[in-house]
């Protein structure tokens, strides 16, 4: 199936142009499709190369948000909470997380004066919330999610067996709670543009996604011209515009001369992977949400084999594309995470690798950044021969709601009415037949594994990126092959499906966003040499291009994720 097909030319009055291919981006195309409206998708870069994939990777209803009275954004995001463990529980799953409590009454005033807006105090200036202020926001957040899925909250003894190994001669408490966890969003934003694809097809309305590619605007047509090459620019005439660009929507909105006041005031979150094995092993199935010296959430997270730890809040201004974890943010999250757990004793060199992204939050005056909402909105812009709209704000767990309303807001101002059919219950490819027993998940492996002869490692490393999708895919890869690709245990032809399905251009894309072997430690010189061979193969690269296509990949992930690959 092709990418995309520049041939098409969809009518003025149902065509919708998307700006920007993250999360945003990709659950506007879909839902779009599923008003029957067509699309185009347009990034500078790749899909899911902004905030998305530089979060902490959680589907969460926002517990501290209580604090700030946001209640509708907490009732939301706890309802999407609950459609994304059932819609989409390949990528979204259950986690148990436990807060360090360290005293009984600690944080009351401050909390009522933030609640009644009366004072703002710069985190440095706050205690650490107490037992008393901890339980009654689990309460709340209880009682918002109405989940009888997920276990209520409850206190628990650092002693107990369930529990993580946090000092207890500072933490007497534990409070539990359930989220959910996105192991690989990257990954959820291919299934999305997945289903708009079939979407599309099937409601007979077009739909591309177009990558490293440029939009621009004059009077009532759109230009779109790829990046850094030659080619022919494909010109269509919108009925609407909706930047969904992130933390770029500025710039955007310059570059297509659209006039607006500065909308987006960003923030820095900076994380790091570690692969230390007693922290690992400490940590178990569960995480910890704790508060810093100066009473800003970090996170530590089992992830895969490994632990992610973070994250900063840091005002940025600059590209968000140069945002890079500092030093200083690295020894504030290990200083962190050791004073939860001294035991670990994390070091600098325990440190695999990090990232670090913008988040896409509004532009106000708070002189603390942990109080910026995280709602979201649609900004019309009035004025020009093309409606345009800018998407500001938004998380990963309300993208579907996001993008419902703003289908509804979009159509409603072209004249189409409200749409025949929204996303609520539709499960995402590769959820049908996806168990969450894990026991029963090995049991279709071996299946799986007897059926198309590849081994039960192959097949979990693929159906831990497909979800169910992945019985579907080896056997049509079957007949092509079995052999891995060096130092993992993705079989050589699965990779040239993926490149042939999910819109890979560069080997970045298949590094970072679709084989996820940015996270592997065993990623190697090796390993890059023979996936960039396969981009050869499907007509991407040419034998050329691929040492300097290596030797750019490795330099990246050098400078841009501190790791080093030999």
């Amino acid at each position: 199936m092709p990418d995309h097909d520049t041939s098409l030319d969809p009518p003025h009055d149902s065509l919708v142009l998307i700006l920007g291919a993250g999360i945003n981006g990709a659950a506007l195309a879909r839902e779009f499709a599923l008003s029957g409206t067509s699309t185009i998708v347009v990034d500078t870069g790749d899909l899911a190369c902004g905030a998305t994939a530089y979060s902490s990777r959680l589907i969460h209803g926002g517990l501290r948000y209580l604090e700030y009275g946001e209640f509708d954004l907490v009732r939301e995001s706890l309802a999407e909470r609950a459609r994304l463990l059932r819609l989409a529980p390949q990528f979204v799953k259950p986690l148990r997380l436990f807060i360090p409590v360290s005293n009984r009454f600690g944080g009351v005033i401050e909390s009522a004066l933030r609640f009644l807006k009366l004072r703002r105090a710069a985190a440095t200036s706050a205690p650490r919330r107490g037992l008393w202020l901890v339980r009654a926001g689990l309460r709340l957040y209880d009682w918002y999610a109405r989940d009888s899925t997920l276990p209520r909250h409850e206190v628990v003894s650092p002693q107990a067996p369930d529990a993580p190994p946090v000092d207890r001669r500072k933490y007497p408490w534990l409070c539990s709670y359930y989220d959910a966890q996105i192991r690989y969003p990257e990954r959820f934003v291919v299934a999305l543009f997945d289903d708009a694809r079939r979407i599309a097809a099937e409601r007979g309305v077009s739909f591309q996604l177009l990558t490293y590619h440029q939009a621009g605007l004059n009077g009532t047509t759109a230009s779109i011209r790829p990046q850094g090459a030659e080619a022919a620019v494909i010109s269509v005439e919108p009925a609407a515009i909706v930047n969904a660009t992130g933390a770029w929507v500025d710039r955007t909105l310059r570059q297509l001369h659209v006039p607006s006041k500065t909308l987006m005031g960003g923030t820095k979150g900076s994380h790091f992977v570690t692969a230390n094995t007693a922290l690992r092993e400490a940590l178990g199935d569960v995480g910890i949400y704790a508060e810093a010296a100066d009473g800003r959430p970090v996170f530590i997270l089992p992830f895969g084999r490994s632990v992610l730890v973070g994250t900063t809040d840091v005002p940025f201004s600059a590209d968000p594309a140069e945002a890079t974890a500092s030093e200083d943010e690295l020894a504030y999250l290990l200083a962190a995470a050791n004073e939860v757990l001294p035991s670990a004793g994390l070091t600098r060199s325990d440190i695999d690798m990090y990232y670090s992204g913008v988040r896409p939050l509004p532009r106000v005056d708070e002189t603390t950044t942990a109080v910026i909402t995280r709602r979201h909105w649609l900004e019309e812009h009035t004025g020009g021969a093309v409606p345009v709209f800018s998407v500001i704000g938004g998380k990963l767990t309300t993208c579907r709601s996001l993008a419902e309303s703003s289908v509804v807001a979009v159509r409603d101002r072209l004249g189409l009415g409200p749409p025949p059919q929204t996303s609520r219950e539709r499960p995402l490819p590769g959820a049908e037949g996806y168990s969450a027993d894990r026991t029963l998940r090995e049991r279709r492996w071996r299946r799986v594994a007897e059926e198309t002869g590849f081994t039960v490692e192959q097949v979990r490393t693929v159906w831990e990126l497909c979800g169910a999708e992945a019985a579907t895919i080896l056997a049509e890869c079957a007949a092509n092959g079995r052999d891995c690709v060096s130092g993992t245990d993705l079989p050589r032809r699965f990779v040239r499906w993926v490149i042939d399905h999910e819109w890979v251009r560069r080997l970045d894309d298949l590094v970072e966003r679709r084989l996820m072997l940015l996270y592997d430690p065993r990623l190697s010189r090796a390993t890059l040499r023979e996936l960039a061979a396969v981009l050869v193969e499907a007509e991407r690269l040419t034998e050329s291009e691929v040492e300097a296509e290596v030797r750019r990949a490795i330099d990246r992930l050098r400078f841009h994720f501190g790791k080093r690959v030999e």
